[in-house]
């Protein structure tokens, strides 16, 4: 499980202008872009891996009626947010960068277009 972590915290590492930081006080690997959270790479009150990504609301609904490992977004809004259960994934490590590119791009997309012009 911990070569699959650090898989994810590698490819996010690559992509302009993002942070993958431990923050202490939500116990999580905070992955950031100017501040904006774009994932949340922790454990769960059961002591399972969690990555927590923003999707678009209506894929999100699909991705949680497809797969028993995707729910609603921990501790987020459960509109935009999605939680991949990571212990016993359906998704590749490669997939599961894909939703994490999908939500650094969705955060970024957010920002000031002179700041994402800057990442580009």
């Amino acid at each position: 499980m911990q070569d699959n972590i650090q898989y994810l915290k590698d490819e996010a590492r690559k992509w302009p202008g993002a942070t993958v930081e431990y923050r202490e006080d939500w116990d999580c690997d905070y992955f950031g872009i100017e501040k904006k959270c774009f994932c949340m790479l922790g454990t769960n009150k059961a002591g399972d891996w969690v990555m927590t990504v923003k999707g678009d609301p209506a894929e999100n609904e699909l991705l949680r009626e497809q797969y028993s490992d995707v729910v609603p977004g921990y501790y987020a809004n459960k509109t935009h947010w999605n939680s991949f259960l990571l212990e016993n994934s359906s998704f590749t490590e490669e997939q599961l960068a894909l939703f994490l590119k999908k939500s650094y791009r969705l955060v970024l997309g957010k920002l000031p277009k002179k700041v994402q012009l800057k990442y580009q």
